[in-house]
């Protein structure tokens, strides 16, 4: 799943290619993606595209006095396509959703488009007049980047959820998902099953620095990255998520996994957790 760096990065390259277009015909391949249906997605059409923006991890782009947003979810992502095919795609036919057609100043007809991969579909798209009329960004809590060190102290401090938690919960922070949280827990040396509200002043800042460092390198990475090599970028600036078996680059011990039904999370037991070993949920309890 796309999460703050690679959404920044989306947005940065939508604000340098995009910005300045005049939005042209709209196909829609997948009917389910669009969450909304008053104004019509087709009011877009003919309008100058004026900024690209980013609320947590939604993908916003504005143009008259509309925002098209978007929330990439699990296995949906964006292609910048220079030559799109003349021809409305036909429904239902492979990954494409939605496809969103330019004409530029210098005359070129790029377009946008919105794929999702897998059979569970989530990718969702939204055209509102102001984007705090989506309910999942006006649900959003201060934005990883931008929280100060006493806000996300406050943030800790009033819920009782485990760290991992905490930090993926959009409604407390804003931009963190499944992948970044592993790295960023791994760089604090902390559990993922630590208690949020119980961590010492210390360990609070240890946690604030490790979110702020992570995730400006991510961000840094992936700047000026095209959006067909942003996957890659993430994949291989990752510590121990997605590396269960292999050596934890700090201290050589094997990155270990907790495993749910439909997601799974990796950490360093003796980076994080002082040896203890987290079981597996689907196997016994948890272990704090």
């Amino acid at each position: 799943m796309p999460e703050l760096p690679e959404v920044e990065a989306l947005a940065g390259f939508l604000r340098e290619h995009a910005v300045g277009a005049v939005i042209g015909r709209i196909d829609i391949a997948a009917l389910s993606v669009l969450k909304t249906f008053d104004p019509p997605i087709t009011e877009l059409q003919g309008t100058d595209v004026t900024d690209a923006a980013r609320f947590g991890k939604h993908l916003a782009l504005r143009a008259g006095d509309l925002w098209l947003i978007t929330h990439l979810s699990r296995g949906g992502w964006l292609r910048w396509v220079d030559n799109p095919s003349a021809a409305p795609p036909k429904p239902g036919k492979g990954p494409l959703a939605l496809r969103i057609h330019f004409f530029t100043p210098e005359g070129a007809t790029p377009a946008i488009d919105l794929t999702e991969a897998g059979t569970k579909k989530r990718l969702a798209v939204w055209v509102v007049r102001d984007p705090q009329q989506v309910a999942s960004i006006a649900r959003l809590g201060p934005d990883a980047l931008t929280v100060t060190e006493l806000e996300f102290a406050e943030i800790l401090g009033s819920t009782s959820a485990r760290l991992k938690t905490s930090l993926v919960d959009q409604s407390l922070l804003a931009g963190i998902g499944n992948a970044y949280s592993d790295e960023i827990l791994h760089v604090a040396k902390l559990s993922p099953f630590a208690s949020s509200s119980k961590l010492d002043p210390g360990s609070v800042g240890v946690l604030y620095e490790a979110m702020r460092s992570v995730l400006s390198d991510a961000v840094a990475r992936s700047a000026g990255q095209d959006a067909a090599r942003l996957k890659g970028e993430k994949r291989s600036g990752m510590r121990v998520h997605a590396r269960t078996g292999l050596p934890c680059p700090v201290c050589g011990d094997p990155v270990r996994e907790v495993a749910y039904v439909d997601r799974s999370f990796q950490y360093c037991a003796t980076c994080q957790t002082a040896g203890k070993i987290l079981a597996d949920r689907r196997m016994s309890r948890l272990l704090k």
